[in-house]
């Protein structure tokens, strides 16, 4: 079992109250100690750092602190990693630290900005990347004995272990396109206190409102997880308000974990004793100024198997070092988008939110469901594949001519529109559990 060390009264929302709330200047001591670790066993035992550093002049003796560091190591994207796996044949890119006999598991990332990376991983009790997500369960109210519902699968680790450990039943339902008949059934037999949503589960409930009361299936939940692309307006507010579900959203800590809201709903918590986080000027080497958009990059910290060091996610954030409202000391982070996610049509600049707001705008096309397909950010055309509602529907060709107009009056160009069903939009993704937004083809 993991080791609760909950404060009573005011402290009970934290699982880690110590570490949660720890000052700014222990925290920085905290992560310079690791670093301080790191970086001389990365360079001893990783072919991929030691070519790395080697060709940028980086002598490891020379980190003696974090401004050190973030000065003389530097930074590196997914190409470099695929180009030394293709260029050694290395499924690991070079990156373990220990032989691969070493390894308890291997999981993946999502795929959704390219090829799923392998995650290896080495653990004695719980997978590493589900126990990142201990605290912020914690703070949307999962208690020992609670049921959570769980999607089947095994992407970026299996959970059974993990939830175990927190004292949690787990509740192994197909969430996929579908199956809400038997997720709403589960719901109803099982009563879980928490679920975790994405978008083809979000659509499979609304389909079934006519056939079940959705309310009423949720109504023992103390929170539901989202992930992914984020939620448009109308299904966000249909969650919350039409459902009554409080909604806590998460994203990936650069791949080196995952970072939650908490009950405040303002910002992703990074827990900086796991990652070092920094905000780096797009393309550049330079920080940003605290608030500003910049691209995050970040450092495994807790990383036993293969660490990422300095890896450029290609997220836009802001990032964030003041205390939240809810007590916590480590930083937040507040999602913008995509490096390359903006595209420039004839000369006119077109961002994605833009286009959404479009989209939903529409009844038989509120879900928000489409995608910008392009081989480049310049492009001469505007090629849009949205996703219908049948059921919301009577004439495909009406709504073209509707949208393809809405499109033009919200976003300024003009769009040559590919229609087709949700379902259809959602089997042509690449990835299990994101939907791009930008795709090629």
């Amino acid at each position: 079992m993991l080791e609760y060390r909950v404060d009573t009264g005011d402290g009970s929302r934290y699982l880690e109250p110590a570490v949660e709330t720890m000052p700014r200047d222990e925290l920085e001591a905290l992560q310079q100690k690791r670093i301080l670790e790191l970086v001389p066993e990365a360079y001893a035992q990783s072919g991929f750092y030691r070519d790395l550093w080697s060709a940028a002049g980086v002598d490891p003796g020379a980190v003696r602190t974090l401004a050190d560091f973030r000065r003389l190591i530097p930074t590196f994207t997914k190409k470099e990693v695929q180009a030394y796996r293709e260029r050694t044949g290395d499924p690991f890119a070079g990156m373990l630290f220990v032989p691969p006999a070493g390894l308890t598991s291997i999981m993946s990332t999502s795929g959704t900005t390219g090829d799923p990376e392998p995650i290896p991983e080495i653990w004695d009790a719980y997978p590493p990347l589900q126990l990142c997500s201990a605290r912020d369960l914690w703070e949307i109210g999962l208690r020992p004995g609670d049921k959570v519902l769980v999607s089947a699968g095994s992407f970026r680790g299996f959970y059974d272990t993990f939830y175990h450990g927190m004292g949690l039943v787990p509740i192994f339902v197909d969430t996929w396109i579908g199956k809400g008949r038997e997720i709403v059934e589960a719901l109803l037999r099982f009563r879980p206190a928490y679920l975790q949503l994405m978008m083809p589960t979000v659509l499979e409930l609304e389909r079934l409102e006519g056939t079940y009361d959705v309310r009423d299936a949720l109504s023992s939940l103390k929170g539901a997880s989202f992930a992914g692309q984020p939620l448009g307006r109308a299904l966000a507010e249909k969650v919350r308000d039409d459902w009554g579900v409080e909604m806590f959203t998460y994203s990936s800590a650069g791949d080196t974990g995952t970072c939650w809201e908490c009950r405040e709903h303002d910002g992703y918590h990074l827990w900086e004793d796991l990652v070092l986080a920094e905000s780096l000027e797009p393309g550049g080497e330079g920080a940003v100024a605290a608030g500003a958009v910049g691209e995050l990059v970040a450092t495994d910290l807790d990383n036993r198997a293969a660490p990422l060091i300095r890896y450029r996610s290609g997220d836009l954030v802001r990032l964030g070092t003041q205390p939240c409202g809810c007590g916590r000391t480590h930083a937040r982070m507040w999602v913008v988008g995509r490096r390359g996610d903006e595209t420039t049509v004839a000369g006119t600049p077109v961002v994605l939110s833009e286009v959404w707001a479009a989209v939903e705008s529409l009844p038989e096309t509120k879900d928000g469901m489409f995608q910008i397909i392009r081989e480049s950010a310049t492009v001469d055309r505007l090629r849009l594949r949205v996703g219908y509602e049948p059921a919301r529907t009577a004439d495909v060709a009406e709504l073209g001519v509707r949208l393809r107009h809405t499109v033009l009056a919200r976003v300024g160009v003009e769009p040559d529109l590919d229609l087709v069903t949700v379902d259809d939009l959602l089997s042509r993704s690449s990835s299990v559990a994101k939907f791009p937004r930008v795709v090629k083809s």
